[in-house]
């Protein structure tokens, strides 16, 4: 039996990163194309039914998912737009629901407010793995990525919170406001808490207690779980708790990380985000069967009909939205005409369209019970479901697929960012080098004199420098800059290729040990990902 359930998974795994590479190929965004891929082949005659449950989405996948998110993303930008990232997150949240519930309560038959809160409350937020995955293949502006990458990872906290009290609300039958905002601010600031004070313990932790870089590795893996489960353990928000511990252990990572722990816990963690959401996005495709299998009381015509109305005014409130929180600021202060120019209206639009759904919505209406406390069948579970799926679709698929096209016809840049990263990074090496060699000449001055290889390192640092201000010189005319430093870097490839083949040959030949080899061949790759980057596709 085990054996069985070890070939099952892994063909499934290898069929997964067969459709990815098929996807790179057509040059389609990986979750978008997993989900079309799991329609298809959940529509082959005899493919079993999976059922996602939604356990196994709230407790296996989303904590380190949202961990891992939170730990790369970037604090200063994260600060620097926290009105907007919060007002999304929260305000339009809200908004959102309450606009689902009172539209679906008014379209679809014997559907109560309430319910319709359940619906507003699961189909409110944009999908962190979605636009994490998604956009990084796109040529956004950092403002744009930003603020939609820093909505997404807690957006799913008030999303939930909306949704559980809902979901009591339609279970007892009673919904006290006053309760709901009282609970509603013990949750996050509970949830918050729970997720300063476990990311200052471990970190603590490291610091006090000698470790090596698998024990770091492991611990990191851990730490999302025991986030999440403690906030929820105490009725806190698991979301905001993962999000906070990882953001805080992020920023201070260099006091209890070594170089080696955050190099190797950085690439298990590459792996296992990646095989999480291409596993994630292929179940939202195969979970049609059950989809439609639900819709017991409705027809498929009318829950096609109600799902776009919803998700029609789903986008349209994000537009509006959107355009509000940037536009009216800026109209309604002096300070902020004089001090900045007037809004580039293709950002609130492009912030509204990139916005997509995605499997925590689709596991949230799939943890509607159903049935009630007192044995009833839930109301209204199966067209909940369905309209969840479709929206889904229309925003994943449909909005997905359109981006790229929209972005070419908007003619988007990054003109209005401060300085290109190519700038800072020569300036950042150039102080980093400067320090370097500072230090030698303060503190090593004798060594530079009677020790050669700490006497190279100077000149090593010095010649760096050198490099630096050339850099600097052809940056003044940004076509000789790039033409310049594309040869370079082929040059560098280049020479890393021969030292490479090289290696290969004097392997052969048997003369050096192999774990010796390793580590040159290590080098070597280390020394082309200094020029090509560590990104992964």
């Amino acid at each position: 039996m085990i054996h069985t359930y070890v070939i099952i998974s892994i063909a499934v795994l290898l069929s997964v990163m067969i459709l990815v590479m098929i996807g790179q190929k057509l040059k389609v965004a990986y979750p978008i194309f997993l989900v079309i891929a799991g329609l298809i082949i959940s529509l082959v005659p005899g493919m079993p039914h999976i059922e996602i449950e939604p356990d196994l989405v709230f407790l296996i996948f989303l904590p380190p998912i949202l961990f891992e998110a939170a730990w790369f993303t970037s604090w200063q930008d994260f600060h620097k737009w926290r009105k907007q990232i919060f007002s999304m997150a929260f305000g339009l949240v809200f908004l959102t629901s309450i606009v689902v519930a009172y539209l679906s309560s008014s379209i679809i038959p014997g559907l109560t407010v309430a319910m319709g809160f359940l619906l507003g409350g699961v189909n409110s937020p944009p999908d962190a793995v979605a636009a994490t995955s998604v956009l990084k293949h796109m040529k956004i502006p950092k403002k744009i990525t930003s603020i939609l990458e820093g909505e997404s990872l807690i957006n799913d906290a008030s999303s939930l919170i909306v949704f559980k009290f809902a979901l009591a609300a339609v279970i007892s039958g009673q919904f006290i406001w006053r309760d709901a905002i009282g609970d509603f601010f013990s949750m996050a600031v509970g949830g918050i808490a729970i997720g300063i004070a476990v990311g200052l313990l471990f970190g603590f932790f490291l610091r006090l207690i000698p470790s090596n870089s698998n024990i770091d590795t492991v611990i990191t893996l851990i730490v999302p779980y025991i986030l999440y489960v403690g906030a929820e353990h105490f009725h806190f928000s698991g979301v905001l708790a993962v999000v906070a511990g990882g953001l805080l252990m992020s920023y201070n990572s260099h006091c209890y990380l070594s170089h080696t722990s955050r190099i190797q816990s950085g690439n298990v963690w590459s792996v296992l985000i990646f095989v999480m959401n291409t596993i994630i996005f292929i179940l939202i495709g195969l979970e049609l069967p059950i989809v439609v299998a639900a819709m017991k009381d409705y027809t498929i015509s009318e829950g096609i009909f109600y799902s776009i109305v919803i998700g029609g005014a789903i986008i349209f409130t994000r537009l509006l939205y959107s355009y509000s929180i940037m536009y009216f600021p800026w109209f309604l202060s002096k300070k902020l005409r004089s001090e900045n120019p007037k809004p580039d209206w293709r950002e609130p639009f492009i912030i509204s369209f990139a916005a997509m759904r995605g499997v925590v919505s689709l596991a949230a209406a799939l943890s509607i019970p159903a049935f009630l406390p007192n044995g009833d069948a839930f109301p209204h579970r199966n067209i909940i479901l369905f309209v969840t799926f479709v929206i889904i679709l229309i925003t994943l698929v449909g909005q997905g697929l359109m981006l790229t096209p929209i972005l070419k016809f908007l003619k988007v840049d990054d003109a209005g960012s401060d300085l290109p990263e190519e700038k800072q990074e020569v300036i950042l090496m150039r102080k980093l080098k400067e320090t370097a060699l500072n230090k030698l000449e303060s503190d090593f001055a004798e060594l530079t004199v009677t020790n050669s290889m700490v006497r190279h390192q100077k000149h090593r640092l010095e010649n760096e420098m050198l490099m630096m201000a050339d850099k600097s010189q052809c940056m003044a005319s940004t076509g000789d800059y790039v033409t310049a430093m594309n040869e370079n870097k082929d040059v560098i490839r280049q020479l890393i290729q021969a030292q490479r083949n090289e290696l290969h040959r004097m392997k052969r030949e048997k003369i050096f040990d192999d774990h010796v080899m390793r580590t040159i061949e290590m080098q070597l790759d280390f020394d082309e990902a200094k020029i090509t980057g560590f990104a992964h596709s």
